[in-house]
């Protein structure tokens, strides 16, 4: 018979809430397997009999009776014909006594990861808001897509496609998303992509994850800018890269920089259509250096085109990858800030040498991407709708950008100057008074209103304080009535 505490610890595990959903049977097994598991009863101690403790319990014989035949076909307990249940010999490398204190300190300890895997822990990964509020950067606007049109277009590959969407997709990503992304960046972007070059993935942040794991060794080095996109920098710190920062101004990433440093870098990350955080557009001729520094050193250019789609002022640059004609640069595209962020589709378009083991790399961490979201999405840029979407969504964000423009410089002036884009989803603003930018953004959090920080996309240490305020996801009614809380936040805390 079970003591009187292990008694009451099944029943303790019985009724507590977290558990209701189990059957009763179920509950009942798993609070005696806790007890073997835990030390509470030894090898070769005798269970109670079937209906004793179904009394004791107020259950069912039947109910226990199904308890320790799952106990018996996990090992937990051995069963014998006329002298009961008894705990398994083979538990015997269990704890025969509860935890001491000190057992249990280093049971709560940190885990020992390896070096790679404490460098991403301590980076805090790459976290998005699950709901939105003005101002957070990188949001689309979701609340107007045409989800019904979507949707039909998602049914009609159910009903030709069938079952084998429900398979294993290729690795490499489906041969229909992978021409209307090549033709599509080719036709707007000024690419020379074709079906083969391109993977598919999940996501921008994974393109570059693979791009610092198969092209660059822990210790290599690798050009950023600076400041840079905070994803980019956690994603290369991680994979253990000497990471060197590289000046940003109103032209792009500094390239004389680049060619007087003395030891090189193997490769150079790029935002080249709209730096983030500061919006500057790469100079052609910037670009058309990088290009043959590349060539000429056999470096990587990764280039991350991430929302090029939104372009306010004359006509996009053409992307670097389609300048290159030594094959020294990897194009990144996403469709998280084009259509929807719960799509999770990116793409890489590669050097042809580095298709193969780009795709065999991506079998290791997640194997495909879901094919019904691809041909959903193939059938959406190939019947036109994508760029129609993406010609009205820049008007709308070009009305918004210059909304918000308009409203931080009337009700804001006296806290920040704002540094208006020519394109992307976010407005760069930099402090202009004694306030600090943790003060701001802290004073603004407490209001509903989401700021990043700039300072802490400066490797260096040496940038201005402000914050990026996005607009693209918030009506400009929402806008108005966030930038008049902000300017009251700010003011609070600035009152003498």
């Amino acid at each position: 018979m079970f003591k009187h505490s292990q008694l009451d610890s099944v029943k303790a595990w019985i009724a507590h809430p977290a558990h209701a959903v189990m059957p009763l049977h179920a509950r009942i097994q798993r609070a005696i397997r806790q007890l073997i598991v835990d030390g509470a009863l030894g090898a070769g101690k005798p269970l109670p009999a079937s209906r004793a403790l179904a009394t004791s319990l107020g259950v069912s014989r039947d109910t226990i009776e199904a308890a320790y035949s799952q106990l018996h076909a996990e090992g937990f307990i051995d069963r014998r014909v006329g002298s009961g249940s008894f705990v398994a010999e083979m538990t015997e490398f269990m704890p025969s006594r509860p935890l001491s204190q000190r057992d249990a300190l280093l049971r709560n300890q940190a885990p020992t990861l390896s070096t790679r895997g404490a460098a991403m822990f301590r980076s805090g990964g790459v976290r998005e808001m699950l709901a939105p509020r003005p101002f957070a950067h990188g949001v689309p606007e979701t609340r107007t897509f045409p989800l019904q049109l979507w949707e039909r277009l998602e049914r009609q590959v159910r009903k030709e496609v069938g079952a084998q969407t429900l398979f294993h997709g290729d690795p490499q990503g489906t041969e229909a998303l992978r021409r209307a992304i090549a033709d599509y960046v080719n036709l707007e972007r000024g690419a020379r992509a074709t079906a083969d070059r391109v993977l598919v993935l999940t996501s921008s942040q994974q393109a570059m994850s693979l791009c610092a794991t198969m092209l660059l060794d822990p210790g290599d080095r690798i050009f950023l800018e600076d400041p840079a996109y905070y994803g980019a920098r956690k994603a290369f710190d991680a994979a253990g890269l000497d990471c060197v920062p590289i000046p940003v101004d109103r032209q792009g990433i500094v390239v004389d920089q680049i060619m007087a440093e003395p030891h090189g870098a193997k490769a150079v990350f790029l935002t080249p259509s709209h730096q983030f955080p500061t919006g500057a557009t790469l100079a052609l001729d910037r670009r058309l250096a990088l290009i043959e520094w590349a060539a000429r050193t056999q470096a990587w250019i990764i280039e991350d085109d991430y929302d090029s789609e939104f372009h306010y002022a004359g006509k996009p640059t053409a992307c670097v990858q389609g300048l290159d004609k030594h094959d020294r640069t990897l194009y990144i595209g996403t469709f998280t800030k084009s259509l929807f962020p719960g799509l999770r589709i990116g793409y890489v378009v590669l050097p042809p040498p580095l298709v193969k083991p780009m795709t065999v790399a991506r079998t290791l961490l997640d194997g495909h991407t879901a094919p019904m979201a691809q041909l959903t999405l193939a059938r959406f840029m190939e019947g036109g709708h994508f760029g129609a979407y993406v010609r009205t969504m820049r008007g709308v964000y070009a009305e918004r950008l210059a909304l918000l423009a308009g409203l931080v410089s009337k009700h804001l002036a006296d806290f920040v100057e704002p540094r208006v884009p020519i394109g992307g989803l976010q407005l760069p603003c930099l402090l202009t008074r004694d306030l600090s930018e943790r003060t701001a953004i802290d004073a603004a959090r407490r209001v509903g209103i989401e700021l990043l920080g700039l300072s802490a996309l400066h490797a260096a240490g040496d940038g201005k304080a402000g914050f990026l305020m996005g607009f693209a996801a918030y009506t400009p009614l929402e806008i108005e009535e966030a930038v008049r809380k902000l300017e009251k936040a700010l003011r609070a805390v600035t009152r003498p």
